[in-house]
């Protein structure tokens, strides 16, 4: 099998998240600045992969397969690296939230493909709008200190509990779109 340059970027994206684990859990002062730093590195791949395989047509159905995988799973071990260092009900159950739709749209657009109707099941503006606030919300909690009079963590919180209720209305889209073919 050849692996393409969008291909060997998402595979990039899934070392980062053990890197990405460890750098959390350093005991040094610039480890929370490093963990951000590889999840934004992580986010700018995610970009780059899909411009590249576009630009230059280099799409592959393996890449295709593998590049919201990768996502997923970087996003899911922040979530749950970042729920360990702050237990805390809030971020518990948005983390869960997002985490749960996560399975829920991935297995249903798996199952609306296997019956030719995932054209029923494209992404939409709410998910498109909750994936800015997570990722946001995501680094923020990363770093989870005040920059100067700047409460990142908080801030944090409050886009991660924002992503959470879009996460529920962009989950509730899809739904209503295959609810046709769940009927039956």
């Amino acid at each position: 099998m050849f692996l393409t340059l969008p291909t060997v970027l998402t595979l990039l994206r899934i070392i980062l998240i053990p890197v990405l684990v460890v750098v959390f859990y350093l005991p040094q002062h610039w480890a929370n600045e490093l963990a951000v730093a590889i999840f934004i590195l992580a986010g700018l791949t995610d970009w780059l992969d899909g411009w590249i395989a576009r630009r230059f047509e280099m799409t592959s159905s393996f890449g295709a397969f593998l590049d919201p995988v990768a996502d997923k799973l970087m996003v899911v071990v922040a979530l749950i690296i970042i729920v360990q260092r702050h237990p805390e009900i809030v971020l518990a159950l948005s983390s869960a939230i997002i985490i749960g739709r996560e399975i829920t749209v991935s297995a249903l657009r798996e199952w609306m493909a296997g019956l030719g109707e995932s054209a029923r099941v494209k992404v939409a503006w709410a998910g498109k709008l909750k994936t800015i606030m997570q990722m946001v919300a995501i680094g923020f909690l990363l770093y989870g200190e005040s920059l100067g009079n700047l409460p990142v963590l908080e801030i944090g919180y409050w886009l991660l509990i924002g992503a959470a209720v879009l996460t529920i209305a962009s989950m509730l889209t899809y739904l209503r779109a295959a609810w046709p073919a769940i009927r039956q």
